[in-house]
């Protein structure tokens, strides 16, 4: 009798977890799931949005990794713009993180400030920086000027558009997400550690190196991640209105080429391609990066 209590009780409790997990399961299904499967059967095909689906098997991945596509080239640039996202959006989100973490009065006001930028449309935001660097009207190359510097075309030079979407990718939505999020696991660092560091005779560099990273390194790989798969997803929406591509194909990355084969060239097929080749490259390099930090990680 006891047992078949326990029985009941636990599929009680079993479908109870289901039932809450439900939402969640349902829209990966619908938003996620589906849709990357619908994208590996649409790569078998050549369509133009127009007649049927017509199936050709592998064709088109032997024609994306043959010697005359330009994908590799591609994967290089979205790479590129993957490290400098990164390295950008997760090194200021801590630092201003930190600062915000300093003994200040209304220290909610800034907290504000920090954030705003980071909900500012995409399209806004690279509108701004559009007239911010333009060769002859920018407010850059006018102060530039005027201390006697020869004012570069920012916007037109393949190498200077890199500092120009660098600095944009500090004023995006992951950049003041990610720093509420390191501004809660900093306030979470115990206060005798820090205590026990000063006792030690540590510098500020030292109490940060030794103390705060080694405590908030979960929540350090945790913004790496999301930071690496947002590169990914999120480069459209910077690199489309600030660059389009260009100038020439040096910001060209991954979802600039599938835009243009699907809405272009309307080469559904070779899109879906590229979006479930990116899919593998963001799970291989998320899977990566989990087994690389196992023993750099202070899960304590």
């Amino acid at each position: 009798m006891k047992k078949s209590k326990k029985v009941r009780q636990s599929l009680k409790d079993t479908l109870g977890a289901y039932g809450f997990l439900a939402p969640w399961i349902i829209g990966f299904i619908f938003f996620t799931g589906g849709p990357i499967l619908m994208s590996f059967l649409l790569s078998l095909t050549k369509w133009n949005l127009l007649g049927d689906p017509r199936f050709v098997g592998f064709d088109n991945y032997r024609q994306l990794f043959s010697g005359d596509s330009d994908f590799f080239e591609t994967l290089k640039i979205t790479f590129l713009f993957t490290i400098l996202n990164v390295v950008v959006t997760v090194g200021a989100s801590l630092f201003l993180a930190v600062l915000l973490n300093f003994k200040v009065k209304f220290i909610g006001i800034f907290q504000f400030f920090y954030f705003v930028p980071a909900v500012m449309p995409s399209v806004v935001m690279t509108s701004c920086f559009i007239l911010m660097f333009n060769n002859q009207l920018g407010i850059v190359n006018y102060f530039l000027s005027s201390v006697g510097i020869d004012a570069p075309n920012w916007l037109g030079n393949p190498q200077l558009i890199w500092v120009v979407v660098g600095i944009a990718s500090i004023f995006t939505f992951s950049t003041g997400q990610m720093m509420l999020i390191f501004n809660s696991s900093l306030k979470e660092v115990p206060i005798e550690l820090y205590e026990a560091a000063d006792l030690d005779g540590a510098n500020a560099w030292q109490r940060f190196r030794n103390v705060t990273l080694p405590s908030i390194s979960p929540i350090l790989l945790f913004n790496v991640v999301v930071a690496t798969v947002n590169s990914f997803n999120g480069a459209f929406t910077i690199l489309y209105p600030l660059t389009g591509g260009g100038p020439g194909n040096a910001t060209k990355v991954l979802s600039l080429q599938i835009y243009e084969k699907a809405f272009r060239q309307f080469d559904m097929g070779m899109a879906s391609t590229l979006a479930f080749i990116m899919f593998i490259i963001v799970a291989l390099i998320s899977i990566l990066q989990f087994k690389l930090s196992d023993d750099k990680v202070n899960y304590g």
